[in-house]
């Protein structure tokens, strides 16, 4: 049965009282309003299918963001989660989840995709829609429904078909550093990520099989799972002269006393301790030897596409070399020269 009661702030405070359960209690600014409260809760626990939804109604976007950096965060190795998460604090913090409908979230979609934010906003929304619901699994603030997945995600841009032109990389050896042109060719020859590289280390080079070991397992893209890269030979002299400059950096410092490198010494990072870093000195470097739009990770397209043109391997031994999970995404990172393939077709002739 419920009761209701006019406090000092002159709001009605309804408060229901039920066998099997706690007490129910809510606050109205009109004694109608609790009354109407009253009447559809009763209904809903005489029916069987009534909710507690206070957490959902006192929590904000913004205490789920907080919990998620807390939580969530310190394991991600992303570039992108802290701004998403800014940004997600900026434009919606202020909703408790109970007022996050659908069209909240379809406007906020609309107002970044008019902005030309198309594939920030969509990994936005998925983060958005995670948190939501570890919210509800873990976090003891449950929705009825996760709004995020009720919109759709803008359509994702064409995905880039950039690789080397004829003599661009010869112009990136005649002006770019030493250490960076061996950083780009094995790059090349691996198909790793730049956040791969930069964190391996030279225990991870085996030199009895010819591969790269543990490439992802500190935390990377896919950092849960283990990946062995084999080396071509190619790779294999571009990481001995590094090995090599690296002990003469390390004599000069002691005066010519031969030092040993540690074998948990990292082989790139030593240089660029962070993505960013590495990232300037790539468009330091393409901007010396006058090449456009050429980003660092068009270096991965490069190399699976190379490895298909070889004609020597097939699709599951790209995806196994790349890293990839899915047939389509590695087709999202392979671009044929067709140059390439109508000598095939010579040859097929």
């Amino acid at each position: 049965m419920a009761s209701f009661e006019q406090r000092e702030s002159g709001f009605w405070q309804a408060r229901i009282r039920r066998r099997g359960h706690a007490p129910i209690s809510k606050s109205f600014r009109s004694k109608s309003d609790a009354e109407a409260w009253a009447r559809k809760t009763e209904s809903e626990l005489e029916r069987g299918v009534w909710r507690d939804t206070s957490a959902v109604e006192t929590t904000t976007i913004r205490d789920l963001i907080g919990i998620y950096r807390e939580r969530e965060l310190p394991g991600k190795r992303g570039r992108h989660f802290d701004s998403s998460l800014k940004l997600l604090d900026e434009e919606l913090g202020r909703y408790p989840l109970s007022a996050l409908s659908s069209k909240v979230i379809a406007d906020f979609r609309d107002k970044q995709v008019k902005a030309g934010r198309v594939a920030s906003v969509r990994k936005e929304l998925a983060l958005l829609s995670r948190m939501i619901d570890l919210a509800g699994r873990e976090w003891g603030v449950p929705l009825a429904a996760n709004p995020c997945k009720m919109v759709s995600k803008p359509a994702e841009g064409r995905a880039r078909d950039r690789r080397l032109y004829p003599g661009e990389l010869g112009q990136l050896v005649a002006t770019a550093e030493d250490r960076l042109m061996l950083l780009v060719c094995v790059a090349i020859e691996t198909a790793a990520r730049l956040g791969e590289l930069l964190a391996l280390r030279w225990a991870d080079v085996d030199q009895t099989t010819m591969t790269l070991r543990g490439i992802e397992q500190r935390g990377l893209k896919n950092g849960d799972e283990k990946r062995v890269v084999p080396l071509s030979d190619t790779a294999v002299a571009a990481l001995a002269d590094l090995k090599a400059m690296q002990q003469d950096e390390k004599n000069k410092l002691s005066g010519g006393k031969v030092i040993k490198l540690a074998g948990q010494q990292l082989v790139f990072g030593r240089y660029w301790n962070c993505s960013e870093r590495a990232g300037k000195a790539w468009r330091r470097a393409t901007a010396r030897a006058g090449i456009d739009n050429l980003h660092f990770h068009d270096l991965r397209h490069e190399a699976a596409s190379r490895l298909f043109e070889t004609g020597v391997f097939d699709v599951m031994e790209v995806a196994s070399i790349t890293g990839h999970k899915t047939l389509q995404m590695l087709k999202r990172y392979t671009h044929l020269k067709a140059e390439k393939l109508a000598e095939k077709m010579r040859r097929i002739a």
